[in-house]
């Protein structure tokens, strides 16, 4: 089974990079030629199996038309929450 991340910042990143797809108007297919990778890869950050660096969110920010500030508050925000406590 392949990893999942689930941190609040990367869940929160993942929707976000969702909704900017749909709100596009595209299928991931019509994506990942944007951004010259296979469908694989935009299936694989939307499922959270695979954590999106630097380069590649200003990448989807070219591609899809978003200002990568917008997502980097959202994720400084999503990082305010509360942390859940592991006793």
């Amino acid at each position: 089974m392949a990893r999942v991340f689930a941190s609040p910042r990367h869940e929160a990143l993942r929707a976000f990079l969702v909704k900017q797809r749909k709100a596009a108007g595209l299928r991931q297919v019509d994506l990942a030629k944007r951004l010259k990778r296979g469908q694989d890869y935009v299936s694989d950050v939307e499922r959270g199996q695979k954590i999106v660096n630097v380069v590649e969110l200003m990448e989807w920010a070219d591609a899809l038309g978003f200002d990568p500030r917008e997502v980097m508050k959202l994720l400084s925000e999503s990082s305010k929450r509360k942390p859940r406590r592991s006793d």
